[in-house]
């Protein structure tokens, strides 16, 4: 048979996908994978799970589609409870897409209406940071500060306001902590004078950096910090969950880990495990009651969005992680596995640092470690060690350029929070033996 679908790449011959079940995936070649990072830090319980199996045959029994602008459903409205059950403080109010780039431009219209109906219609300007991805539809990725999905698209693009991540093991400021009094951080109040602050209405970024970064995160006082100038200028803080939500990271939602409450959070990739696609926001009690008692009106969204069949596996899935209690999971393995790749780090000169929280874990790789200095890109650390993996039966994700777009080499580890020891022992035996591999070629 011919294959015409589009691949991300057109010259490579992609093997064909069987099935999975539980950490594993199968090819049609019979190939054996565990799925180190849920495919792309989605998959986060597993494949083949009985009870979101039937949970999705029994409500395609039922129906699978109803337009939103006609009804709602029972479905969503279980979601929306459970999701306002597990988000912090006054998070409460839940509305639906498919993607996280879907659920990023959902979180700027929000804020833009919110304002409208605040009655402060020249707050517009949202402020993101540079290593951070928010998604490939032209607005998610004009938020985004990632050189290498941007640059073919750059005229497409708009020009949002942006400041350097919280990199502390190679600032951009080339500041070091704690003397540089958390400027990280601090440098958002300068960028909404830049911008004027009548003109800003929000703030986004992901609590731990994903695809762009592998696990970065600020100092301790970060988002304190963040929150305080947001709540001084009348900016709305915007948490990007769509890896780090429900369960990833060891808490609900990774912006707990710093007792921060945002106004609007994004979700997606955890909310379904990929069963479905799905994703939203949720938004705070003031966003919604503003709203409510001003124009009393959100309608943008898509014509799939919030449909029965997508939010019965939501519901099914954010059930099955409270029944079998794995965020709490996640958080224990997650310690376990960042011992092991410490000790990794011990072994293996090209690991320069092990860093993240529950199981989202980021490894970066360099040149000298003593001295911090990277690879070159034409070198392909990431890539070798992505490679080899992959060729030894491990899928990790490649996180390349977070210090500057083009300098840094990194991967993110995020398997399914169903993990067991012996399978993450088995990842970390693979990658010692790959990592050697590529020590013995690039240093």
């Amino acid at each position: 048979m011919k294959d015409y679908t589009i691949h991300p790449s057109l010259r490579r011959k992609m093997p064909v996908i069987d099935y999975g079940k539980g950490v594993y995936i199968y090819d049609k070649d019979g190939n054996r994978y565990l799925d180190g990072c849920g495919g792309a830090m989605t998959a986060s319980l597993g494949h083949a799970v009985p009870e979101i199996v039937e949970a999705m045959r029994e409500q395609a029994s039922k129906i699978t589609f109803a337009y939103r602008f006609q009804f709602t459903s029972e479905p969503a409205q279980k979601l929306s409870s459970m999701i306002a059950e597990m988000a912090p403080g006054s998070v409460n109010w839940s509305f639906y897409a498919n993607s996280g780039s879907e659920a990023t431009e959902l979180a700027i219209k929000m804020a833009r209406k919110y304002f409208l109906d605040k009655g402060k219609p020249s707050k517009y300007w949202i402020i993101s940071r540079w290593t951070s991805y928010h998604g490939i539809t032209l607005g998610a990725l004009s938020l985004s500060g990632n050189i290498r999905r941007r640059f073919r698209y750059t005229p497409l693009l708009h020009n949002f306001p942006d400041m350097y991540p919280p990199y502390c093991y190679n600032c951009l400021f080339e500041k070091t902590y704690p003397e540089c009094n958390c400027y990280c951080a601090r440098q958002l109040e300068h960028v909404i004078h830049q911008m004027t602050p009548e003109y800003v209405a929000g703030f986004i970024s992901e609590p731990l950096i994903g695809a762009s970064g592998a696990a970065i995160y600020g100092p301790p006082e970060y988002y304190k910090i963040i929150r305080e100038i947001c709540d001084e200028y009348d900016v709305l803080l915007i948490a990007d969950e769509v890896i780090t939500g429900f369960g990833r990271t060891g808490k609900n939602f990774g912006i707990e880990h710093w007792n921060v409450e945002p106004d609007i959070i994004c979700f997606g990739k955890g909310v379904s495990a990929g069963y479905t696609p799905l994703s939203g926001i949720t938004v705070s009690d003031k966003i919604y009651n503003t709203i409510k008692e001003g124009s009393g009106t959100f309608a943008p969204g898509h014509t799939l969005a919030s449909n029965p069949l997508s939010t019965a596996v939501g519901y099914r899935v954010l059930l099955y992680i409270k029944e079998h209690n794995l965020v709490e999971a996640a958080r224990e393995k997650g310690e376990y596995l960042k011992k092991r790749f410490e000790e990794l780090m011990e072994k293996h000169p090209m690991i320069g640092e092990v860093r993240g929280k529950g199981l989202m874990l980021g490894i970066e790789f360099v040149k000298d470690r003593e001295k911090k200095v990277f690879f070159a890109a034409k070198e392909g650390a990431t890539e070798a060690v992505v490679k080899g993996c992959f060729d030894n039966g491990l899928i990790i994700y490649p996180a390349k350029g977070a210090y500057n777009g083009v300098k840094g080499d990194s991967i993110l580890i995020t398997p399914p929070l169903v993990i067991n020891k012996e399978e993450m022992d088995e990842m970390v035996e693979i990658l010692d033996k790959v990592i050697g591999e590529a020590e013995s070629k690039l240093l």
